[in-house]
């Protein structure tokens, strides 16, 4: 099975790595342009950091940043085949998108909303669910768990049974543990180490490490764009302990990483 990746693209001024960046639509949409032509199968498109401590944004503003982009990716015949991600925990976000084009969910509260729920069950379409200790805002104050892998597992089969419920089809269902959302440095290696455990689940996983912080701690201290090599580390091992599909920002280079573990996992 070839590992699938997700581009990430953040439209927003605010977001942990390259806030402010592709803030304006040309720039945003031009960086989706170059990750498509570098190599990503999903591009994955957010209006609202979830960064720790982050603020809020209304769904007015979330809607004015991704709907534009949407509009002109799907307007570009040569992305028929494109799977666009709308990044988004609000419902009236995701419907939206889904009308415009979006064709997949990633929900960093998990589907912890019904009417969430309710918005990929009508549309039908691919949904991730992560996993995240509290809200953006505190997450990082004190994650603290008994074991994360098993409260984690525990996590993922109660909201598969919420999202089944809901008429959301099983195959439609991706998990993500959640990377840096309400973990420390030794959890996040824990979760990396044992991806096998949500594997077991039944389900493709996802994995986001890209310029996460615990990358900069390990490697001594070094800052957001210094991140690359360490990224690249922890996508290789994901994929070799199970990982579908892989959240990174520099795609031309988890490209090559993919395609060799790949090779490898396959030969």
């Amino acid at each position: 099975m070839t590992t699938k990746i997700m581009g990430i693209l953040n439209i927003t001024p605010d977001s942990f790595s390259d806030g402010g960046k592709f803030f304006d639509p040309a720039a945003a949409l031009a960086q989706a342009e170059k990750m498509i032509a570098d190599g990503a199968d999903i591009v994955d498109i957010g209006g609202e950091s979830t960064r720790p401590s982050a603020t809020p944004v209304s769904s007015v503003d979330e809607l004015a940043r991704v709907i534009p982009v949407i509009d002109a990716l799907r307007k570009n015949p040569k992305n028929s085949a494109l799977v666009i991600s709308i990044d988004t925990q609000k419902p009236e976000v995701a419907e939206a998108a889904l009308a415009h084009g979006a064709n997949m969910v990633n929900d960093v509260t998990g589907l912890r909303d019904p009417a969430m729920r309710a918005v990929v069950a009508q549309h039908n379409v691919p949904v991730v669910i992560m996993h995240m200790q509290g809200e953006p805002r505190t997450m990082q104050k004190d994650p603290n768990y008994g074991d994360v892998v098993k409260e984690i597992k525990t996590f993922f089969t109660g909201r598969v049974a919420e999202a089944e419920a809901a008429g959301i089809a099983r195959a439609n269902i991706i998990l993500d543990p959640g990377i840096g959302f309400g973990k420390t440095v030794e959890h996040n290696l824990l979760i990396i180490k044992h991806l096998r455990e949500f594997v077991a689940l039944g389900f493709p996983v996802l994995v986001g490490p890209s310029r996460k912080s615990f990358i900069g701690t390990l490697s001594g201290g070094l800052a957001v764009e210094e991140r690359l090599e360490g990224t690249l580390a922890a996508v290789a091992v994901a994929i070799m302990n199970g990982a579908s599909i892989v959240r990174v920002h520099d795609v031309k280079e988890a490209k090559r990483v993919v395609q060799i573990v790949d090779a490898i996992l396959s030969a």
